[in-house]
């Protein structure tokens, strides 16, 4: 059984980020078990499909799909289905192309499983799935302006945004 729990707040960076500890640079087991790690790859001329980008990133974290997950760095680019892990050290901050921030905690895996935004109608959906872990979002302006299709749903429950700035978390039940 997994529980969810939802907090709302306006400051709230500090309660997902780790301390400040060297960047890990090997997987843990359960990466490396169904997965490759490589360098982020380059994107061909006019093919990126980047629809957002690493801001920051501490400790153990990757990115990627299964066989072909890499280490981010700022500046990286997210991509629609890309899957977000951390480890017990590590966090990541991504802004998205309409200026959505999240916030991935310790211990985390998410998936970005729809993105579309198109910044001249300023129209779009977002899908985010917390598989586990936490995640601290700042909404861009697809939550301001129709948050009916801003969505982040766990493995027990689908949260609609109301808010501009909260955390979900998913873990196990004690």
């Amino acid at each position: 059984m997994r529980l969810l729990r939802v907090l709302a707040c306006s400051s709230c960076l500090l309660l997902l980020a780790p301390t400040l500890r060297a960047q890990t640079t090997t997987p843990s087991p359960s990466v490396t078990a169904s997965s490759t790690v490589s360098a982020a790859p380059a994107p061909a001329p006019g093919q990126d499909s980047r629809v957002g980008t690493f801001k920051q990133v501490e400790g153990g974290v990757w990115i990627g799909k299964v066989g072909d997950v890499r280490t981010p760095s700022p500046g990286a680019p997210l991509r629609v289905a890309d899957r977000i892990i951390t480890n017990d050290t590590g966090a990541a901050t991504v802004t998205l192309k309409d200026g959505t921030v999240l916030t991935v905690g310790p211990n985390s895996q998410m998936d970005l499983s729809r993105f579309q935004f198109d910044s001249t109608t300023q129209s779009g959906n977002l899908l985010v799935e917390l598989l586990q872990g936490s995640v601290r979002v700042v909404t861009g302006l697809l939550g301001k302006i129709n948050p009916d299709l801003f969505k982040v749903s766990t493995p027990t429950s689908v949260v609609g945004v109301r808010g501009t700035d909260f955390i979900v978390e998913a873990r196990a039940a004690d």
